[in-house]
């Protein structure tokens, strides 16, 4: 059974993903995770803590599957992880990725955001660097923060775009660039 702050993070996020950072009030994550009146409030005083208690809910789910999943031990098993990442964060978890776009475009209005946010990124970079290390990287720092930002891009255009991309030729190469 979820507690009642799972269940107010888990509407605030589907809120966020679907209608937008406008959308968001304590009223409607109260009435769409079917909840009384006042419990997100309960929880979470300020719109503030509400947005940051779901940047935290996000990050703590990426974090449970991204570092196992970016053990690898070959340049192509790390591609076939990059690309299951990326379909997974942009079609299986499609609403919970808007909603961390979203989050990413609030933050420039509300700063309490940024450092959550940051954390939350650094988890994904973190497991790069060591899946570059263990394939002998170079400079796995570099190699991490290409992927990074190719993973990131190939996501906003799915999620934005509906783009239709193909990953893995863009990752094949980001990979062999990061690896060099």
């Amino acid at each position: 059974m979820s507690t009642t702050r799972e269940r107010a993070l888990s509407a605030a996020t589907e809120i966020l993903g679907e209608q937008g950072a406008r959308a968001l009030t304590h009223r409607r994550v109260d009435e769409r995770a079917g909840l009384p009146a006042g419990s997100t409030s309960n929880s979470f005083r300020t719109r503030s803590a509400l947005l940051a208690g779901v940047v935290e809910a996000l990050a703590a789910q990426d974090a449970a599957g991204v570092r196992a999943s970016l053990v690898r031990t070959s340049p192509l098993e790390l591609v076939d992880a990059c690309c299951m990442m990326l379909e997974t964060t942009a079609v299986e978890h499609a609403t919970a990725t808007a909603a961390r776009l979203t989050l990413f475009l609030e933050a420039r209005r509300d700063p309490a955001l940024t450092a959550p946010l940051a954390v939350a990124a650094a988890g994904l970079r973190a497991a790069l660097v060591g899946a570059l290390a263990d394939l002998g990287a170079r400079d796995p720092e570099v190699g991490a923060d290409l992927l990074v930002a190719c993973l990131e891009g190939l996501i906003l255009h799915r999620i934005t775009r509906a783009d239709s991309v193909q990953a893995r030729p863009v990752l094949e190469a980001a990979v062999g660039a990061a690896l060099r």
